[in-house]
């Protein structure tokens, strides 16, 4: 009898206990869920942040304008950029990931120089061209003066050569776009060359000729993106792009002429 009731005891004893541990444990389990969900409600994590894309630190427009200059082009009547500070590198990332046939549609030749392209002409001979010399125009007493077809090696027509990589353009039908540029190790690169002086006589014809430089452009076909409507991905666009900067002399049946003001 006494065996029994002290099993007895001994029983209810670990009952008690039991119950008691689990109600604690249920109750310290509640507290640290509550403590954590009051942190992550205060304390948004970071992750979450790195993952905004380039656009995310400014609400997205309610009306986007392809037409639109972008900042990069604001101060300026140029077509093209060569910097963005507002370039969207995430969406572009994103785009090729998504992109099942970007290998397809991607090429580019990132080396470019005089070396390849311009016959008789070296890298080393085209980067050394200095136009600070050039006037236009005679700078002397007279008109047919040596001044202004003297001065070191270089084209007719003074012009800036770069070999870029634009990261907008205006393409052919005046609606901008980005450009996938720089991105992972992807690159298109575009030989521009632009007149530093459009419309002015060319080096070393005498102003009796009438002569005067001109820009040239060329079409390029360039993989891009448009901001405005995302989801349309990476696709194939088409800017004109300066190439050349040539001297046209207009003639006059061959021979050249003078004008009142030569006489």
């Amino acid at each position: 009898m006494c065996v029994e009731t002290y099993s007895l005891h001994v029983a209810r004893y670990y009952l008690f206990f039991n119950l008691k541990y689990d109600i604690i444990f249920s109750l310290m389990q509640w507290v640290v869920l509550a403590c954590a969900g009051l942190v992550l409600a205060t304390h948004p994590s970071s992750y979450g942040h790195q993952l905004q894309p380039a656009y995310g630190h400014h609400p997205p427009p309610s009306y986007c304008d392809p037409k639109a200059r972008p900042a990069c082009a604001a101060t300026s009547n140029i077509t093209y950029c060569l910097e963005d500070e507002q370039y969207p590198e995430y969406e572009i990332k994103g785009a090729i990931s998504a992109d099942n046939v970007f290998a397809k549609k991607y090429h580019d030749i990132a080396d470019q120089s005089a070396d390849d392209l311009i016959d008789m002409i070296t890298k080393d001979q085209e980067e050394a061209f200095d136009d600070s010399f050039y006037t236009g125009a005679s700078t002397g007493d007279s008109p047919y003066d040596t001044t202004h077809w003297s001065g070191p090696e270089g084209f007719i027509c003074p012009s800036d050569v770069a070999y870029a990589m634009p990261k907008r353009a205006q393409n052919v039908d005046g609606n901008w776009r980005v450009i996938v540029n720089d991105v992972h190790y992807y690159t298109q690169t575009a030989r521009l060359e632009t007149c530093l002086y459009p419309d002015i006589s060319c080096r070393g014809l005498a102003p009796c000729y009438h002569s005067h430089c001109t820009q040239k452009y060329i079409y390029h076909r360039l993989l891009s993106f448009d901001p405005c409507e995302s989801y349309k991905g990476l696709f194939i666009d088409i800017y004109k792009l300066p190439s050349a900067c040539s001297c046209l002399y207009p003639g006059h049946g061959g021979r050249p002429q003078a004008s009142p003001d030569d006489l």
